[in-house]
């Protein structure tokens, strides 16, 4: 065992003295030792409650013949976070949350880890340790939120509160039916109940074939959930008995399942930056080019919120990820998963119960997937684009720049109503070096969503969106202002187009004005030069490149 480097033999009498200290008995410290990393917090919805996944997990473990040890792992909750200072930690908290399960596992040599986590950076951060570790490894996320309810109708976090922002400015609501709909929108625990970011993720997670069938869907506080924990705590025991370990199942193939698992869905942008991290972490390659040529031959089968009106609960009641899988199981590669059932297996074993909710590929929501990859001479590098979630109208549109240089300036003149139709609203210098962090920015796309703005405004950025961004909305643009990529070089005016159907998002000036306008560009002084934030900054890479440090 990895865990004998540790407490085997006479020199490690100390270390036996100290682990006695915790409460190990002699048998316990004969057996496979396994971390659990328990991202529980008191300020995040999605991990509020996880305790008892916790000690249900506890319970598996030593049921299967383990030792449990549970650590913390920070937890940053993006709609608290949103639209000030803590915008900038959430994207750069992937890289300490993955560092710290690494520091845990390595430092104590545990034998094999349990990782449980629910939100948006939370999740990639936990498979990208595994990968790096390469130890027996098993995710459980924690589940959706249940669906909030005001006199009859459905209500999700995005929809009803950001959204609604806009639609008070824009008088379509009062202040005070805002205050009813924050006080409902989120009832209780749990990730947010659209395929936002979070939900994204568990999803691909299971897809991945690290987690175990249904656990991306079941919702919080039901016994299904609970009974996930317990079985992944013992089936992370026969994965330590084989040793299975992270990398022999996060492989080329298991990435590729979850890129389709994504465009099928209609899933979040934040994937295109999560997924290759996570693949990079596991030694596999995957470039943006792979994410456009699986979106072009995966359907889009399901439409859940933002891009439509279903909730992850009515996913989880059609069948869940197993039921997706039936439907696209002559597009999956096969691999085993953490369950011991390989993907073919499990995809077998699905059932829609519900088939407007998944549809068959023949009766698809979209003939291609949710997210686009574009190209052209202001994203050489890339962006990225949520496809599913725009409207006929707005896939070739050609608009004139307003530009602004932070999130704050361009929300201020949003709410005031100063960003005509027929534009692209700018919002640079926010991305992973220039932000530093490439903050989320729900607010300004909620704040045009609400004013019903959808379909006559742009958003193009340098940072990123929330998964639960709807319309128009191109992040990502690579290189990144900060580096003096071509979205630094916009002025206000200048025509820009889009073309979704070609894949082309291209400035519409000439490149020898273009080179007049670069030789005149000095880069800004960084936005925060000191702490952690300062070191982030200087060794990020590129989004198109998962913004991964190296």
């Amino acid at each position: 065992m990895r865990s004998d480097a540790a407490k085997k033999g006479l020199t490690r009498a100390a270390s036996r003295a100290l682990l006695h200290a915790c409460g190990i008995t002699r048998g316990q410290m004969e057996k496979p030792f396994i971390g659990i990393a328990d991202s529980s917090s008191d300020i995040v919805p999605g991990h509020v409650g996880m305790q008892s996944l916790a000690r249900a997990i506890e319970l598996g473990i030593a049921a299967g013949g383990g030792t449990s040890f549970k650590f913390g792992v920070p937890a940053i909750c993006d709609g608290i976070a949103m639209g000030h200072k803590g915008m900038f930690y959430s994207l750069p908290s992937r890289e300490l949350i993955a560092d710290t399960v690494e520091s845990m596992c390595e430092a104590h040599q545990l034998d094999g880890v349990v990782l449980l986590t629910n939100c948006d950076k939370i999740t990639p951060g936990m498979l990208m340790a595994a990968g790096r570790l390469d130890i027996p490894a098993i995710v459980v996320t924690a589940g959706p939120m249940h669906s909030g309810r005001l006199r009859g109708k459905p209500l999700s976090l995005v929809r009803d509160t950001f959204e609604a922002v806009g639609r008070a400015q824009a008088g379509l609501i009062t202040e005070q039916e805002v205050w009813e709909l924050e006080l409902e929108a989120c009832p209780g625990p749990g990730s947010c109940q659209g395929l936002y970011t979070a939900n994204t993720m568990a999803c691909v997670t299971e897809a991945m074939g690290m987690s175990l069938p249904g656990c991306a869907t079941a919702l919080v506080g039901m016994a299904h959930k609970q009974r996930t924990a317990y079985e992944s705590g013992e089936r992370v025991m026969e994965l330590v008995r084989q040793q299975i370990t992270a990398r022999q199942i996060i492989n080329e193939a298991s990435v590729r399942n979850a890129i389709r698992m994504d465009m099928a869905l209609g899933g979040s942008t934040n994937s295109v930056l999560h997924i290759p991290a996570i693949a990079h972490d596991a030694g596999v390659h995957m470039p943006l080019e792979v994410f456009d040529e699986l979106s072009q031959a995966t359907p889009q089968i399901c439409k859940l919120r933002p891009a439509g009106d279903y909730m992850m609960e009515d996913l989880d009641y059609a069948g869940g990820i197993p039921a997706v899988f039936n439907v696209l199981q002559e597009l999956l590669e096969d691999n085993p998963t953490v369950s011991g059932q390989s993907v073919k297996q499990i995809a077998g074993q699905g059932e829609v119960t519900d088939a407007d909710v998944i549809r068959s590929l023949d009766n698809a929501y979209a003939p291609t997937g949710g997210i686009a990859i574009l190209r052209g001479n202001l994203c050489p590098d890339g962006a990225v684009i949520k496809q599913s979630a725009v409207s006929e109208k707005m896939r070739n549109f050609r608009g004139t720049a307003l530009c602004f240089d932070s999130e704050e300036a361009a929300y201020e003149a949003i709410l005031a109503d100063e960003v005509p139709d027929d534009s692209w609203a700018i919002i640079r210098y926010e991305g992973p070096k220039g932000g530093p962090g490439m903050r989320e920015m729900l607010n300004p796309t909620a704040a045009l969503t609400g004013m019903g703005k959808e379909d006559s405004v742009g958003l193009l950025t340098d940072g990123r969106f929330s998964g639960g961004t709807r319309g128009p909305c191109i992040g990502h643009i690579s290189p990144e202002a900060a580096e003096g990529g071509p979205l630094a070089l916009v002025h206000d005016g200048d025509e820009i187009e889009i073309d979704l159907d070609a894949r082309q998002l291209n400035l519409l000036v000439s490149d020898d004005e273009l080179a007049r306008r670069k030789e005149a560009w000095a880069a800004p002084a960084p936005k925060i030069q000191q702490g952690w934030l300062a070191r982030y900054a200087k060794l990020v890479k590129s989004a198109g490149m998962g913004a991964v440090m190296e």
